[in-house]
């Protein structure tokens, strides 16, 4: 084997092989084409969207666009409340934004249940 094959981009597995146009890693699982895994691994810097399609970015104001559930609060948060100063995370399960909502405190919110304002 001389060819040089790219590392796993999501494992970083160095064991990745070649079926036809696509590079699998055996570890993970993980496929991908080699054009897809330069502009991912270049940097690390990871865009964050809103529901819309408008980029995020720290110290935003966004409006929540669907009313959310939260465990412990009978009412939750209901569509067009305001969160101002978010700030951007890499959370668990997709929670993507760290905010304060008055009344609630400090909680996490996916980008997909909000709308920059």
């Amino acid at each position: 084997m001389t060819e040089n094959l790219p590392p796993c981009p999501e494992c970083s597995s160095a064991y990745t092989y070649e079926m036809g146009a696509l590079l699998i890693c055996p570890e993970c699982g993980h496929e991908w084409t080699p054009a897809s895994a330069e502009p991912a691994g270049d940097t690390g810097d990871k865009v964050i969207r809103d529901s819309v399609g408008n980029v995020l970015a720290d110290g935003d104001s966004v409006t929540v666009i669907k009313s959310l559930k939260v465990k412990g609060s009978p009412t939750g948060i209901k569509a067009g409340t305001k969160v101002r100063n978010i700030r951007l995370v890499d959370g668990v399960d997709g929670h993507d934004i760290d905010c304060k909502i008055d009344g609630f405190g400090s909680m996490q919110l996916k980008s997909s249940v909000v709308k920059k304002s």
